[in-house]
């Protein structure tokens, strides 16, 4: 009989020990997603500067200094307003420092929102050996009528991936 009463006992384990070692390697599995998330992000090893004061991105491009004569300055959409949905045009120019793969993030900065990701392409450089990259870029929509967004320009140099971060208030322009 005390045979039979462990066997039993014991089959009556196995689903549950199943469950915790489904439940242990599920977890495992999400943290293991969030880490290579995290290590994979762009801005986990980027050197980032600050903008210059009194950036208004509604009113012209803003320029951050990277030192020693270098800099990155952002234009975007230059005949239009900033609205959320609307494709908009991304001028980044860099002068000073090679730079390859350049990348304009937007973000949410007081509501996660997400990040969206837009890669630049690269345009000749000009008499002075500025460079410069162009292409598309596009703000989420927000329950709020009014949201700050902030653009972050990343970008490889020989010295290591770089980049700067310029705030934008938008406003939802409503139908």
């Amino acid at each position: 009989m005390d045979s039979r009463q462990s066997s039993a006992s014991r089959g009556a384990r196995r689903p549950r020990l199943r469950m915790l070692i489904t439940v242990t390697v599920v977890t495992l599995l999400v943290a293991l997603w969030y880490l290579l998330r995290y290590e994979l992000g762009d801005h986990q090893e980027t050197v980032w500067y600050p903008a210059a004061p009194g950036c208004d991105l509604h009113q012209g491009p803003c320029s951050a200094s990277l030192g020693e004569g270098e800099s990155v300055s952002l234009a975007i959409a230059p005949d239009s307003s900033i609205q959320p949905l609307v494709a908009l045009p991304l001028a980044v120019r860099i002068d000073g420092v090679a730079a390859d793969n350049v990348r304009v993030s937007f973000e949410g900065v007081d509501m996660d929102m997400g990040e969206h990701r837009f890669t630049l392409s690269a345009e000749p450089p000009d008499e002075n050996g500025v460079s410069r990259f162009t292409g598309e870029g596009q703000l989420g929509i927000c329950t709020r009528e009014t949201m700050v967004w902030r653009a972050r320009v990343s970008f490889d140099t020989p010295r290591g991936r770089v980049g700067s971060f310029f705030d934008l208030e938008v406003e939802r322009s409503l139908p």
